[in-house]
């Protein structure tokens, strides 16, 4: 059996027996296999890691002589240990015989971990394997350059992980080795913020002073930077006693205050002694209050008022999920789609969130564990519902609002009831003045006192009432009371809402209240656009805004944001009950409204990424409205804003069977999911994908959903449900080439994702063989791209070089500007590798020129900290820290990891451009985004270990 140790200085053993090798190439080639154990590692790739540039003679004679060499070395049973193999060798040892192997593999089951206990010991288990530099002793370009600074890389954010961990579970962590590497590494200010942190738990806040400013002094004189805003903070901190943990995301989610509130002073003081006086002692468990009450009695509006009253006093921020419990259009948010919502705004990188709603959850508590957070959990269904979304510790507050008492809560979690009732007469009165104005009420008091009869004590109700006597200020107060008591007669109190719903409903023009009826009764997402009105209704855009405008005004719906309109559930449920008799397009309606989202998908999605794999819908039916695009940025925002509404018409157009629908928005969405982080929904809706087509029977559209289902599970760790997938696309692809073609494709793509770059290389080989063979140029230039990259990444410039130029010169004689893209910048990287700087940044400035047109924020921002990476080397300190500047104005509007992605991305380039790129991060008070150009970007682009343009029609980065 045979054990390698690479992470220190080379140690090997053969069954026990310790085997010393000569210094040289041998030490070398036996790392190049080990680190590839149990695959067979192509001979030019052995070549290529040992020998570099230094390479004499028939390099596959030199590989077949020192393999004769290393196999003596190794003893008698070298034959079985190294083993030749068509185009290469395999060294025949389990991946956990090799310590950098077993490195990663802990590292990965860490980050896939249910629980903090078991993350921090899989991290702690990865971090006792280094004993030192690793390849120590070892000669070789290629392990010097491009395998140890990403093993490097692995072990530092491993450090400042575990040192989270320790600081998350209240304990202190072992500070020597934190501080020896904060030494090694002094502008690595990710660690010595949490060295500081970690020294203030220690209770040793003096020394993290000092620490602070010896950083503060190297970083301007060596890079004239001052520290990042995470490090001044950290100081500032330190400096007022000790506060919140940096680097935290502090979300800041309450809905706006509606405005008009009036009364309930009772129901704010019982909130207001939840809290307590500041010194009393926190309980073992997080405060919990439930305010139950009927529909409309105003639960949302109080439980909103009084956070934004109290969020001082929850300095980690403020969580707010509607869980549309009682919304009779769509189903109640499911917890675990709460909590990955939950994790997003508290900025965990997808690639992070677990697996399993269970793990998801644990997450979620960890990440509130030892904060002061209030969390506002509105229109809950049950108390199942709640139940995953509550903390584990104490310091944080959960207010709930339901219709009902959720005594299961309170007896499992000692929550705090408050039964909201109606509102007392004079807390009505007082709404109504605060709506209508102070002289309109005292001009005449009894018809003011009529409408708050009439109104039941529902603020609701008093809302619509209110709207109506404001769209006519000129009408006496008592006309309206009049009319309202003549419409109404002499129906109870628990009748009266809907018949005060009825009574301005039925003053609704014939237009408005068909929309009405059709909005708030059919649409299934928690907004509705002008097109998609215009599509529910069957009429052009124009017909719907004054009808629109007339309900708003009514205030049966609510113009919540320009051009999206929602409404209250309680309305939603009167508006269903109105449309099956009144309307009798009720069945087309829904199918018009399917057409509207997935044609205006499609057409948002071609201004993103163009047409690759991306197939038009069916025809329109008549009357749907199709909402244009100027350019990618109005495409983005509208697939952005309206994901939610999406995900709802794709569930709806399960439930009816239009599966053909569920594939179009699936693929439609793909790639926007995957660059918004969405990656739990990127996953789902391909499953449904999947599950559509075969209802179907469309073999094409569930080969393709299944590829597109592999590359979702990829990004979320799971690689063997993605090879799983295309093992299924591949044997449905049958004789199909174009199938196998694409197939192959997306299977380097997950074999990059893994790190197993030669069969990523032996995968994209096949794509472009298939490709050569269809006469597909385009997937030719797509396939030539994927090998330069493989090329590169095992050590091989030269031919990474010679690809990457045949790929671009395919994609500009076809015109694929995204590829264009992604074939500049690995090109660049080619150069740079090879010693050619000039080239590099003359590359790299191409492929910015061309992610700027595309607006794809990332790619750019990637691109710009390469051309910083490549100034720093030519000795231009100055350009690399301006461009350096400008990428983190971009990555700050971008998800958070996509910074360390970019760091890893220099790390394995220039282990100091890393470090100086992460300590030239601007001061967060800039204004958010501006880019060099004056643009402000609003895409979202997660953390992924092949680029973007791994995917077809998709944008790449550097």
């Amino acid at each position: 059996m045979l054990t390698v140790e690479l992470l220190g200085q080379l140690r090997v053993s053969v069954a026990g027996r310790p085997v010393e090798l000569p210094a040289g190439r041998l030490r070398a080639l036996l790392a190049v296999l080990a680190l590839s154990a149990g695959r067979v590692v192509p001979v030019d790739r052995l070549a290529s890691a040992v020998w570099g540039a230094d390479q004499r003679g028939d390099p596959r004679a030199n590989v077949r002589t020192n393999v004769k060499r290393l196999r003596r070395a190794l003893g008698t049973s070298a034959d079985q240990l190294i083993v030749a193999r068509p185009g290469g060798y395999l060294l025949s040892a389990e991946p956990d015989r090799v310590d950098a192997l077993r490195f990663g593999r802990l590292l990965d089951e860490a980050a896939a971990a249910r629980d903090r206990v078991a993350e921090r010991s899989r991290v702690t288990a990865a971090l006792d394997l280094w004993r030192g530099t690793p390849f120590d002793g070892i000669r070789s370009d290629w392990l010097e350059q491009s395998v140890a600074p990403a093993l490097q890389e692995r072990y530092l954010t491993a450090w400042e992980r575990r040192i989270d961990l320790d600081l998350a579970g209240g304990s202190c962590p072992d500070l020597t080795e934190p501080a020896d590497l904060a030494e090694r590494h002094p502008l690595r200010e990710s660690l010595w913020v949490r060295l500081l942190r970690a020294l203030e738990a220690a209770g040793r806040p003096a020394e993290a002073l000092e620490r602070y400013e010896t950083i503060r002094r190297r970083l301007a004189a060596e890079l004239g930077a001052d520290p990042s805003p995470q490090l001044r903070q950290v100081h500032a901190d330190l400096l007022a006693g000790g506060a919140a943990p940096s680097g935290r995301a502090v979300p800041r989610q309450l809905p706006a205050a509606l405005d008009g509130f009036a009364g309930r002073e009772p129901e704010l003081a019982a909130l207001d002694a939840l809290l307590g006086p500041p010194d009393q002692p926190r309980s073992g468990s997080a405060l919990i209050a439930v305010i139950a009450g009927t529909a409309g009695v105003g639960k949302t509006t109080l439980a909103v008022h009084w956070a934004h009253r109290v969020a001082g006093s929850f300095p980690d921020g403020q969580l707010y999920a509607d869980l549309r419990g009682y919304d009779p259009s769509c189903e109640a948010v499911r917890p675990e789609a709460a909590v990955r919502e939950f994790l997003g705004a508290l900025e965990v990188p997808p690639h992070r969130i677990p697996d399993g709603p269970a793990a998801q959850a644990g997450l979620y508590r960890s990440l509130l564990a030892g904060r002061r957070m209030l969390v506002v959990l509105d229109n809950a269904r049950d108390a199942g519902q709640v139940a995953p979304l509550l903390p584990g510790a104490p310091g944080c507050l959960v207010l709930v609002t339901s219709r009902d008492h959720l005594a299961g809560l309170v007896m499992t979690y000692g929550a705090h009831p408050l039964t909201l009732g109606l509102l007392p007469p004079d807390e009505a009165r007082r709404l109504l003045a605060r709506r209508l104005g102070h002289d309109r009420i005292a001009a005449d008091p009894e018809a003011a006192g009529t409408i708050v009869r009439r109104c039941a004590g529902l603020p609701l109700a008093l809302a619509i009432v209110a709207a109506r006597a404001a769209i006519h200020p000129a009408h006496p107060l008592g006309e309206l009371a009049g009319e309202l008591r003549d419409a109404l007669g002499a129906l109870d109190r628990a009748a009266d809402v809907r018949a005060i719903f009825s009574w301005s409903y039925e003053t609704l023009g014939d237009e408005a209240a068909r929309l009405f009826r059709l909005v708030a009764g059919l649409h299934p997402g928690p907004g509705c656009t002008i097109d998609a009105a215009a599509s529910l209704a069957g009429v052009p855009a124009s017909r719907v805004r004054a009808p629109l405008a007339e309900l708003a005004r009514a205030s049966l719906l609510a113009e919540h944001a320009p051009g999206r309109y929602s409404c209250h559930d309680l309305l939603r449920a009167y508006a269903s009950e109105l449309c099956p008799a009144r309307d009798d397009d009720r069945a087309a309606a829904p199918r018009r409204l399917a057409d509207h989202y997935a044609h205006t998908a499609y057409a948002a999605a071609l201004h993103l990424h163009g047409p690759v794999e991306i197939e038009p819908p069916a025809a329109l039916l008549p009357g749907v409205s199709v909402t244009g695009f100027e350019g990618g940025d109005e495409a983005r925002h509208w697939l952005t804003a309206e994901r939610p509404a999406l995900l709802a018409v794709m569930k709806l157009a399960a439930d009816l069977g239009l599966d053909r629908h569920v594939c179009d928005l699936a693929r439609a969405l793909f790639v926007h999911l995957h660059r918004r982080g969405r990656w739990h929904d990127r996953a789902e809706t391909q499953r449904a994908a999947v599950a559509a087509a075969r209802r179907l029977g469309d073999r094409a559209e569930e080969i393709r959903a299944r590829r597109n289902l592999a590359a979702a599970l990829a990004d979320l760790g799971r690689f063997d449900d993605a090879h799983h997938n295309l093992d299924a696309a591949l044997e449905r692809s049958g004789d199909d080439p174009v199938h196998q073609a694409w197939t192959h494709h997306y299977r380097g793509h997950v074999h990059a994702l893994q790190g197993r770059d030669a069969d990523a290389l032996d995968a994209a080989r096949r794509a472009h063989d298939l490709f050569t063979r269809l006469g597909d140029r385009s997937g030719q230039a797509i396939a030539l791209t994927d090998l330069g990259l493989h090329h590169g990444r095992l050590g091989d410039h030269g031919q990474a070089r010679e690809l990457c130029e045949q790929a671009l010169a395919l994609h500009q004689e076809l015109g694929n500007r995204p590829y264009q893209a992604h074939a500049w910048s690995c090109l660049a990287d080619a150069h740079l590798r090879l010693g050619d700087t000039a080239a590099a940044v003359a590359c790299h400035h191409r492929a910015l020129a061309l992610f700027r047109a595309l607006g794809d924020p990332y790619a750019e921002a990637s691109t710009l900290a390469h051309l910083g990476a490549c100034h720093r080397l030519a000795g231009d300190h100055a350009a690399a820290r301006e461009h350096w500047r400008h990428a983190h104005l971009l990555l700050g509007d971008l998800d958070p990891s996509t910074t360390d992605q970019v760091r890893a991305q220099l790390a394995a380039l220039d282990g100091l451009a890393a470090a100086t790129f992460s300590a030239s991060r601007p001061d967060a008070s800039r204004p958010d985004g501006i880019r060099p150009d004056g643009a402000r970007p609003d895409d979202t682009f997660p953390a992924d270990a092949c680029p973007d343009g791994a995917f077809p029609g998709v944008a790449g980065s550097a």
